[in-house]
Formats: structure tokens, sequence, C-alpha cells
């Protein structure tokens, strides 16, 4: 008996397979890709609001709830259930109203200064990414 390992079986998959079979390779390997300079100049552009945002929504949310809860103190029996007089609950209710109202009306301007510095931060980063970009 002689035996001949030439006799080898081969088959090539088509281009529709060849395409699925990268696909699924490409959701089991790690991906270690370069972040290109379009996508990080879009993520640091889109950072500098978004900080800045969710700052402004957590001091507007907060200055609104103060302002509600004052508002509640003077127009509900509330006082009834922190044993307070009326005349004191009027005074401790405009007190609170008015500072959550402060307070609330301070969300603008915070959003504003944190945008102005964080884009005096990443100015030089986004500059020289956008001079490569351009060129």
């Amino acid at each position: 008996m002689d035996n001949n390992d030439n006799n080898v079986f081969s088959y090539t998959y088509s281009a529709k397979e060849q395409d699925e079979i990268k696909r699924i390779r490409e959701k089991y390997t790690m991906q270690l890709e370069v972040e290109d300079k379009m996508t990080r100049l879009r993520r640091l552009d889109a950072s500098v609001t978004h900080t800045a945002m969710t700052v402004a929504l957590i001091v507007g949310i907060f200055g609104t709830l103060l302002l509600g809860s004052g508002m509640s103190l003077i127009m509900t029996d509330l006082r009834c259930f922190f044993n307070i007089g009326k005349i004191m609950s009027m005074v401790i209710g405009i007190a609170v109203g008015l500072s959550g109202g402060i307070i609330a009306s301070l969300a603008y301007p915070i959003y504003h200064a944190l945008v102005k510095s964080k884009r005096k931060k990443l100015s030089p980063e986004i500059i020289r990414l956008t001079d490569e970009l351009i060129k």
C-alpha cells in the first residue's frame, strides 16, 4: 500500500461568505485601531459642551427643586408636618424659594463659563488637528 499525501482537499468560500466570516471575526478580535483624526476632533468638540451641559443641568434641577420646596412650604399645609407656625413657614418658604430661584438662574452662566474654560483648554489640540486635516 502506497499512501499518497499529495491528495489534499481544498475549498474556497464565496465572496459573500468571506465577508460574513470577516464580520464574525471582527466581533471577537480586540480592536486596537488607532482613533483617526476626524473622530478625535469630533470627540473633543463634543466633550466641550457635554461636560458643561451636565453640570448646568444638575445645578438647574437642584435649584428648581429648592424653589418648588419653598413654594410648597408657603402654599400647602406642609408646615403642620414640620410643626411650625404660619408666619414662620412663610418666611422659611420665601427664603428657600428665593435661594432656589437664584441657584436655578445660575445654571446658564455656569454653562457658559465651563464651555469657555474647556474651549480655552482644548483649543491648542483642536487647532493642531484641524491644521492637519485641512492640509
